[in-house]
């Protein structure tokens, strides 16, 4: 498998795993929703879902947006 094939494998994982997490996060958003918690509990609950969402979702989004260095940049002498 080419260098460029293995990148386009790992960033549709990538992808694959952000839509499992948000499939996960909206689904436990809903159940929450119908739970008899009271509003504060649910503010809660709510709070610390939305942030582990952030933690799991936001790196996994950055690698895939993060650009391709693909050789380092020319020094000031090869200009």
């Amino acid at each position: 498998m080419s260098r460029e094939d293995q990148r386009r494998s790992v960033r549709a994982l990538r992808e694959g795993l952000i839509q499992q997490l948000e499939d996960l996060y909206a689904t436990t958003f809903e159940r929450l929703a119908g739970e008899d918690l009271g509003e504060g509990g649910i503010a809660r609950l709510t709070q610390l879902l939305l942030r582990s969402r952030e933690a799991a979702i936001t790196p996994l989004q950055e690698e895939i947006e993060a650009p391709l260095i693909t050789r380092p940049a020319p020094n000031q002498s090869e200009r």
